[in-house]
Order: structure tokens, then C-alpha cells, then sequence
């Protein structure tokens, strides 16, 4: 064979390795509470970094949903053909109760559990995680129904998947979707037009259009619309008690940058039947406790897009040789890695503690406000991370092989679901303000550091100044939102993380000595022990 086609430097892939091999997050759910559950974190891990794992991501991606509308002979049967992986990946899912199971387990730090267990079995495939997060977050919301929620609640926390257009009560387990959003008002659900009549009968009929319905092939969703009282929540199955359908009907199939795998849809209430959940008028209220729940699977899922971004970014480097050495040691190269791994890790670690925070009753102050500025700051820099991980490969990062396309298109998203930035940015405001004892809580959590690292005192004072000045909030709600997150993060590094890791956030973070990219940490960061915490396989 001619030397031109012999390979030579190139990476070997990366597969069947243990992707819960990972310091930051094993560390977490020990100190969180949860260690018992760390054989099943590795059990996910190594399915997740098998060829059969990755085989599933990449096929369901590939060949995304097909929405049938009707049957050959013209009859309505609003169905949605999925892959077979998809099945086997939302299995897996349920089968390790990443859905609503830890609502129904009497043991302590189940839901930190369920968090490691996301951030692993998402690096396999994130699209299937939506109807997954919002059956977890389901269940919250419909305990404001007490009735409903003892038929529905073991179904959606039972361990089996069971698809199928059935009765609900007639199935296994069950899935929840959500629909809130409507084409004139978005992030604005006050301005829904969809309107709920009282049947007279203790139903109600639901009239109007959804503009974005996450996983409309589940099986019971909850949703918004104007009742008599006002916008109120209600829950609606797809097929009724009696086992006729419910007169929902799906319009299109968004065509989504990223996220190929999952179903998204416009849908139509055509007189679809529903049950009120909590008290007419008070629909934002009720579902809201759903809303914030998703929002921690969005710091969730961009703290497992990080992790993989820069786990296949350091493998790449570690391997491939470039001017006379491997990328890994070149000090260049090693600033990036070390700077992409350090993001990772704050995400990480943060994801933990708010996670830890949801098992305890007595932190829910803290958790409110933590978990709308992290909202904020983890999600909006997971685009940035991925694209500078995949600009690591070169070339090959930017071909679909290579799996890093999909891992860029898939993080935008999850700064957008459940309240883009501004969205989140806000409602770290209205956290504040309807909560104060939470600025006090949040405070409370950050000076269990104080004294540890000079910088990251000065970076509590400047969130303490920034707060007591009233002027302009909403112009400066970002800004006053990256501030507290930064500080959390470096208040959690600095009690939990090696130095290395450590010294190098406070340094760039914190202590502004750092670029507006990444690698540009500061000279003296130990760029390889922190690069180590990246390596598997």
C-alpha cells in the first residue's frame, strides 16, 4: 500500500471507558450524601462510554422523530415514530429512576443521587433527558392535587418505561410533559389565550395552541390556560379514563438547531379535557415549583455538555502530536485544557451543592436564589466551553464524526429552556425581592469560605456592594447575576477542590488577572495537575 494511506497520528476513540470517572462529581455526591448510590453511578457511566452507548446517541441523532398526523385512510392519530435506540435510551433512564423515583424513595440524598446519574447517562444522549426532567419535575406540582397526584404519582416514579398511546392507569409507568409556552407570549405565560370552561363536572375544557410542548408523546402533561378565576394549571392525559383520546392534537414538529433526537411541537386544545391543579388564578404559582426543578436539570445537562467537551478535548490532545510534541504539553494548548477543565469543574461542583441543597427543607431559601443566578451563568457559558473544546481538535472537531458538532448544538438550549438568560437574570431579582430571607441564606452559604483566599473575600464584598445599591436592578440584573454565581462557585472551590484548581478560578475568576477567552489563565497555575482531572480511559 502507497505511504500515503497510512495512518498516522491520529487519536484513538475514545470508548468504553468509565464516564463517572470524574473527581469533581464523585466527590459531590460523597460529600453531598449519596455515596451509597456510587455503584450505580458506575454502572451508567461505563454504559454510557460503551460503543452500544454511544452507538444509541449517535443513531437517535441521526434519525430523528417523524410526526404522523393521520393514518392511510385519513383518520387522526396524532402519533410520533421514534428510533428503537430512543426506547432503549429512555429505558435505561427510567429503569435507574432518573425520572420521578426519588420523590417516592425514603432515603436520604436521593435526589443528589438522581443529579450524578444525570450528568453521567446524559454524556450517552441529552435529548431524551427532556421528558425525563419533566417527569421528575412533575410530580411537585401535582401534589397541589392531592387526588390526582395518588393515581399518577407511583406511575411516574415507577421504574418501568411503557410506551404507548393507553389509559394511564392501565400502563406501568408513566411520562409528563409540560406546556406552557404560546406563540404571543413566550417567557410571558400571562398573556396565554388558551381557555379553560368548567364542564360542571369537576373537568374542564381546554381551547387554544401551544406553541412549544416538551415531549408531546407523553402521557399526561401539565399546562396553562385562563379559567374563570384566572390562568390556572391543569393536568391533561393524552388518552381519557374512558380510553378515548383526548382532543389534543399536534401541528408540526419544531426544526431545532440541536436536540434532534427529542420531539418538540406546536400542539392544538380542541376541547381537550383537563383537572385543575391547585386554586383557579393561581397557575404560575403552582407550576412554577416544575419550572425551577427543570431549571436545575439545565445546570445539570450544561455540567455533563462540559464534561464531555473536555474530556474528549484533553484525550484528543493527550494523543495527537503537533510541531514535535503532544498538544497536552505544549504550554499553549495546556492553558486552554487547564481553563476549560477548571469551568467544568465550578459547574460541577455547584450542580452538587444545589442539588444537596433540594434534599433539606431548611436551605430551600438558598437554593431559590443560588439556583437562579447558576441558572444563569452555568448554562450561558456552556456554548462558549463546547466551541472552544471542540476548536481543540483542529479540523476534526469541526466534522460531525468527531460527535463535538452535536455537543455544540445541543448547549444554547439549555440556556434557553425554562427562561433564557434575561428570563433567569430576572428572576434572581424577583428571588430577592419576594424572598429576602434568601439574599441572607445565600450570604450565609459564601461565608463559609471567608478568610480562605484574599480574592475571593474581595469578590464577597463587591456582591455585598453591588446589592446595596437599588439603582437601575433590571439594567444590571446580568451582571449582578455572573457576580453572585462567580462568588458561590469560588466559595465551593475553595472549601471542596484541590489548590491547584482552586487558586487558578480565584485567580482568573475572582481576581481578574485573565482574559475574555479561555487560556489566558494567568504564569504559576498548575495547568497539569488540573488538566489530570480531566483524564480517562
Amino acid at each position: 500500500m502507497p505511504d500515503t494511506h497510512e495512518v498516522r497520528n491520529q487519536v484513538p476513540p475514545l470508548v468504553d471507558y468509565d464516564v463517572a470517572a470524574d473527581a469533581a462529581l464523585l466527590d459531590g455526591l460523597r460529600r453531598e450524601g449519596a455515596a451509597w448510590a456510587e455503584d450505580e453511578v458506575h454502572e451508567l457511566g461505563r454504559l454510557a462510554g460503551s460503543a452500544q452507548g454511544q452507538e444509541w446517541g449517535r443513531v437517535v441523532n441521526e434519525n430523528p422523530p417523524k410526526l404522523h398526523t393521520h393514518d392511510r385512510y385519513g383518520h387522526r392519530v396524532d402519533e410520533i415514530e421514534f428510533h428503537p435506540y430512543w426506547h432503549e435510551l429512555m429505558t435505561v433512564a427510567v429503569g435507574h429512576g432518573l425520572h420521578a423515583t426519588p420523590w417516592r424513595q425514603d432515603r436520604p440524598g436521593a435526589h443528589v443521587a438522581r443529579a450524578a446519574k444525570i450528568v453521567v447517562w446524559n454524556q450517552a444522549e441529552p435529548g431524551h433527558m427532556c421528558p425525563v426532567s419533566m417527569t421528575y419535575a412533575a410530580v411537585p406540582t401535582l401534589r397541589h392535587n392531592p387526588e390526582l397526584a395518588a393515581t399518577y404519582e407511583p406511575l411516574l416514579a415507577a421504574t418501568e418505561y411503557d410506551f404507548g398511546l393507553r389509559v394511564p392507569t392501565a400502563k406501568r409507568g408513566l411520562i409528563a410533559g409540560m406546556s406552557m409556552t404560546e406563540k404571543q407570549g413566550g417567557s410571558d405565560v400571562r398573556a396565554n389565550t388558551t381557555a379553560a370552561r368548567p364542564a360542571g363536572d369537576g373537568t374542564y375544557v381546554l381551547t387554544g395552541h401551544k406553541w412549544f410542548t416538551s415531549a408531546p408523546m407523553s402521557d399526561v402533561f401539565l399546562t396553562l390556560a385562563q379559567a374563570p378565576g384566572g390562568l390556572s394549571c391543569f393536568l391533561l392525559p393524552r388518552v381519557l379514563p374512558d380510553g378515548t383520546r383526548n382532543r389534543i392534537f399536534f401541528q408540526r414538529l419544531k426544526d431545532k438547531l440541536g436536540n434532534k433526537s427529542n420531539a418538540s411541537s406546536e400542539i392544538e386544545y380542541d376541547g381537550a379535557v383537563g383537572w385543575l391543579i391547585g386554586e383557579e388564578g393561581r397557575g404560575v404559582p403552582t407550576i412554577i415549583e416544575m419550572v425551577n426543578n427543570t431549571r436545575l436539570d439545565c445546570v445539570l445537562g450544561t455540567t455533563s455538555l462540559m464534561r464531555q467537551a473536555v474530556v474528549q478535548a484533553v484525550h484528543h490532545a493527550r494523543h495527537r502530536e503537533a510541531f514535535g510534541a503532544k498538544l497536552a504539553d505544549q504550554p499553549a494548548m495546556a492553558n486552554v485544557l487547564a481553563d476549560l477543565v477548571i469551568e467544568s469543574e465550578a459547574a460541577t461542583t455547584v450542580a452538587m451543592r444545589l442539588a444537596g441543597a433540594s434534599e433539606d427543607p431548611s436551605q430551600q431559601a438558598f437554593r431559590r436564589l443560588a439556583l437562579a443566578v447558576t441558572k444563569y451563568w452555568v448554562c450561558k457559558r456552556g456554548a462558549a466551553h463546547t466551541a472552544e473544546a471542540l476548536e481543540c481538535l483542529g479540523g476534526n472537531g469541526y466534522v460531525e464524526d468527531s460527535g463535538m458538532p452535536r455537543l455544540y448544538r445541543e448547549a444554547p438550549l439549555l440556556s434557553i429552556w425554562e427562561g433564557s438568560g434575561n428570563v433567569a437574570a430576572l428572576d434572581a431579582l424577583r428571588a430577592m425581592g419576594k424572598q429576602p430571607e434568601s439574599v441572607e441564606a445565600f450570604f450565609a452559604e459564601l461565608d463559609l469560605a471567608a478568610g480562605a483566599d484574599p480574592r475571593l473575600d474581595d469578590a464577597i464584598a463587591r456582591v455585598r456592594k453591588e446589592l446595596s445599591d437599588l439603582t437601575d436592578l433590571q439594567y444590571r440584573a446580568r451582571h449582578l447575576a455572573e457576580t453572585m454565581a462567580l462568588a458561590l462557585q469560588g466559595s465551593l472551590l475553595v472549601r471542596f477542590a484541590p489548590k491547584a484548581v482552586s487558586d487558578a478560578f480565584c485567580a482568573s475568576r475572582l481576581g481578574g488577572d485573565w482574559g475574555t477567552a479561555f487560556g489566558t489563565l494567568p504564569p504559576g497555575v498548575q495547568t497539569r495537575a488540573i488538566i489530570e482531572r480531566a483524564f480517562v480511559g
